[in-house]
Formats: C-alpha cells, sequence, structure tokens
C-alpha cells in the first residue's frame, strides 16, 4: 500500500479521494486548515489509516517538516481558496495559498530529492476565460479573466515545468464543474448545484446571476476521482487533462431537471450576471480518454445519487 499527502482532504474533492484511497487501505495525510473543508467530512473513515492536520498550507515550515519526516509517494494538491469573488477582494491573500503554498512544496521536493512517485496540481477550467472557441482543449488559448484563474494557470505551470527541469513526476487537472457529496451549500465558495439543492432542501429561494443560459460541463465527483487515479497511477506526466465529461446544459436546464427529480419548483430570483463569472464553459476531454477515462454518471444518473445523498429524493 501506498501513502498520499492530500493538501484540501476535508474539503468536496478531497474527502472524496480519501474515503476512496482509504477503502483500498492506502494511508493518507490530510493537509486542512478547514476555511472551507469540513472535518466530518472525514470521521467515517478508518483512521488507523488517516492523518489529519488543521493547518494551513501556506506555513512554509510546516509543510516542509511534514514532507520530509513522512517522503509520500503520491502528492495531490487540492487546497485552494475556490473563490472568484474572493480573488477579486482579497487577491493577495488568495495568491499565497493558490500559489506560493504550492511552489513552496515543489521547492522542497527538488531541494531534498523526495523520492515522489507523482504530484498532483488541480488547476481549473477558469483558465479558460470568456474565448469563444468550444470546446476547450488543453492547448486552446487561455485568458484568466480573475485572480484566482491567474493563480491557477500560473501553478499548473510552476508545477509542469519543475517536472520537466528537475525530472519529478508531475501532472496537473483542469476540473469543470464538479458536483456531489460532501460540498457544503453554506459556503461562499460553494457549487452551484450544492446551493440550489441546499434552496429545495430548505424552501429558500435561489439568486440566479444573468439568465440562467450559462452552460457548465457538469461532472459528478465520483468520476472526478477516478480520473484522479487514473492520472497518478498512469505513465501521464508533464502534462495538463481537462477533467468534465464534454457534456453542457444550461443553468436553467439543470434547475428544471432538479425540479422534475425532486416533485417541486425552484423560487428563483433573477440579478445581473457577476464579474468574472463565464457564459459557457465546455470541455474537450480526448486526452483523458486515451488514458481510459470514461465517465460512469451522466447528469441524470449524477443528479439522482446526488440529490438522495441530500436527501431530496427516495433512491
Amino acid at each position: 500500500m501506498a501513502s498520499y499527502l492530500v493538501t484540501g482532504g476535508a474539503g468536496f474533492i478531497g474527502s472524496n479521494l480519501t474515503k476512496k484511497l482509504i477503502q483500498q487501505g492506502h494511508d493518507v495525510c490530510v493537509v486542512d486548515d478547514l476555511s472551507m473543508g469540513q472535518i466530518t467530512n472525514l470521521e467515517k473513515n478508518n483512521n488507523t489509516h488517516l492523518q489529519f492536520y488543521e493547518h494551513s498550507i501556506t506555513d512554509k515550515q510546516f509543510m516542509q517538516n511534514l514532507l520530509l519526516k513522512n517522503k509520500f509517494d503520491y502528492i495531490v494538491l487540492l487546497a485552494a481558496v475556490a473563490s472568484v469573488a474572493d480573488s477579486i477582494a482579497r487577491p493577495y491573500a488568495t495568491h499565497k495559498v493558490n500559489q506560493e503554498a504550492n511552489i513552496n512544496i515543489l521547492e522542497t521536493i527538488r531541494k531534498y530529492q523526495l523520492p515522489i512517485k507523482k504530484l498532483l496540481f488541480s488547476s481549473s477550467a477558469a483558465v479558460y476565460g470568456n474565448l469563444p472557441e468550444l470546446p476547450k482543449r488543453e492547448d486552446s488559448r487561455v485568458e484568466p479573466m480573475t485572480p484566482y484563474a491567474v493563480d491557477k494557470y500560473a501553478t499548473e505551470r510552476f508545477v509542469l515545468n519543475y517536472g520537466r527541469l528537475y525530472n519529478l513526476p508531475t501532472v496537473a487537472t483542469r476540473f469543470f464543474n464538479v458536483y456531489g457529496p460532501n460540498q457544503n451549500p453554506r459556503s461562499p465558495y460553494s457549487g452551484v448545484l450544492s446551493i440550489i439543492s441546499e434552496c429545495f432542501k430548505n424552501k429558500q429561494e435561489f439568486t440566479l446571476f444573468g439568465d440562467g443560459s450559462q452552460e457548465r460541463d457538469f461532472i459528478y465527483v465520483e468520476d472526478v476521482v477516478a480520473a484522479l487515479e487514473i492520472l497518478l497511477h498512469s505513465k501521464a506526466q508533464h502534462e495538463v487533462y481537462n477533467v468534465a465529461t464534454g457534456q453542457t446544459v444550461t443553468l436553467l436546464g439543470v434547475i428544471r431537471q432538479m425540479e422534475k427529480l425532486i416533485g417541486c419548483q425552484l423560487q428563483i430570483t433573477k440579478k445581473p450576471a457577476r464579474e468574472g463569472d463565464i457564459q459557457r464553459s465546455q470541455a474537450d476531454i480526448t486526452k483523458l480518454r486515451r488514458l481510459g477515462f470514461t465517465a460512469q454518471n451522466d447528469l441524470a444518473t449524477g443528479l439522482k445519487k446526488y440529490l438522495h445523498f441530500s436527501q431530496l429524493i427516495e433512491q
């Protein structure tokens, strides 16, 4: 069995990955400051295989000591301030998490020649911006429009170039719109489907920014974890991979699907589109498919699983 470091492991994607790794018998060390993650996401795991530190990855000395002590086989960098709005309001504070802390981890590995098997960094589809070409391929032009997107793109490039320059096995992903269990609807950074689900549950109004025609490539978190496992354990390195389904739906379209499954109508309040929001997002996932990836959950299947987890529908 292998040892893993998962930064942001109490968060949405991180906790789902951690659960899967522990089920497989691996040892997982999670570092999370719980600013976005929730400790309850980890409490159902086998604690003999889980080591948890409530700590910020911006503490460079702490992270260096942890890496030197444990000499992890695999490192998954998921910790981030994943909010476009927050990055606009606090550009340098979010930069320290989204870029500087990750470069410190890379530099520690390089400086001390730590024998990792793979380091994976989670970038974002936000790097593509609002450029019109669709679907987005990994070699498409990028137009990061916010400090969040700039940091994601820059760190992605650092990760891949550290790999090439210093012979480190590194890889990066660009997540599109991930949804599923453990997404915190009360977080200001949360994905839109978790917020909508919470509005259904509490019979609250949902604030729709824009006219609802925004197109998104939604992918269920179970499929994201499968993609991460492929990228960690395949020969993929020094490249970035889109993680998505390749299919799109409008925001209003997904709301209508949820209404049909739940059997009630969502109360909607419309407001103008927000600065930095992207109108259309769709991935080309040819590169990931070449590694053997196929999403097992179409939107209808994923929504049913998620709404059942959220106790909004029966199985």
